[in-house]
């Protein structure tokens, strides 16, 4: 069952790209900035050299750039790197200049190889926005299960990409996850086998969707969609005809 909240009143699929900050134990992290501004970009025309005001909404919710401690990217997608750079006067530099860029050092690795498969555009997201903050020195290359704090870790998901992963908070006896692109949408909670046509291993997307879908549902643990419509978050319950996203209002 999809909530209607993410349907429109013609019956199309209903979405987001966002950006999500948390702040824990005196740390700010952000995870999976967008797409960014000024990025040429021709697979989908309307995030096409973006001017938007995503910087001052930051700086209005109190957030300063140079107070950012880490960055975390679930896998290296340009709709999810954008914002690890900024255009100043003419070149890429790194948005947050304080931060840790965290990322799976099997992703970073396979896009660096430049694989065949995949889109121009994908290459320019690596040029424009991953590569600068690595040659100024603030990229941490991890392991897929790395602890970035006492707090947050990430939970391997492979499938999307080849080394996509998942951001876990644990706090307080509570916890939530990041899914990245595990899945795009509440319908493949749903309907788990219903997989992107950007999925890198279809097999292992499908696999990975179902275990984080399983933890979810017997851990209570709230989930968080990178490219869900609001709401955003919700629980998963389970019964007899499967999963089914249940939103907390915002």
């Amino acid at each position: 069952m999809v909530d209607t909240n993410f349907v429109d009143k013609n019956g199309q699929l209903r979405g987001l790209v966002q950006a999500f900050v948390i702040m824990i134990t005196g740390q700010v992290i952000i995870v999976d900035p967008g797409v960014g501004n000024g990025k040429k970009r021709s697979a989908v025309p309307g995030w096409d050299n973006l001017h938007t005001n995503f910087l001052d909404r930051l700086r209005a919710g109190g957030l300063a750039l140079d107070k950012v401690n880490y960055v975390i990217n679930t896998h290296l997608h340009f709709d999810h790197v954008g914002w690890l750079t900024q255009l100043v006067n003419g070149a890429w530099q790194p948005t947050f200049p304080a931060a840790r860029y965290v990322m799976s050092e099997g992703e970073f690795r396979y896009w660096q190889s430049r694989p065949e498969k995949e889109i121009a555009d994908q290459y320019a997201g690596f040029a424009d926005s991953v590569l600068p903050v690595y040659e100024a020195d603030l990229v941490d290359l991890v392991a897929d299960d790395h602890v970035v704090t006492d707090e947050v870790r990430l939970v391997p998901s492979p499938g999307h990409t080849p080394h996509h992963v998942c951001v876990m908070i644990e706090s307080r006896g509570e916890s939530v996850v990041f899914s990245g692109d595990v899945m795009h949408h509440p319908c493949q909670i749903a309907y788990p086998n219903w997989g992107s046509a950007s999925d890198f291993n279809p097999d292992q997307a499908r696999a990975s969707r179902s275990e984080l879908l399983k933890q979810c549902a017997e851990s209570d643990t709230l989930l968080i969609g990178a490219h869900f419509a609001d709401p955003v978050a919700g629980r998963i319950t389970r019964n007899d005809s499967g999963f089914r996203l249940v939103p907390i209002a915002q």
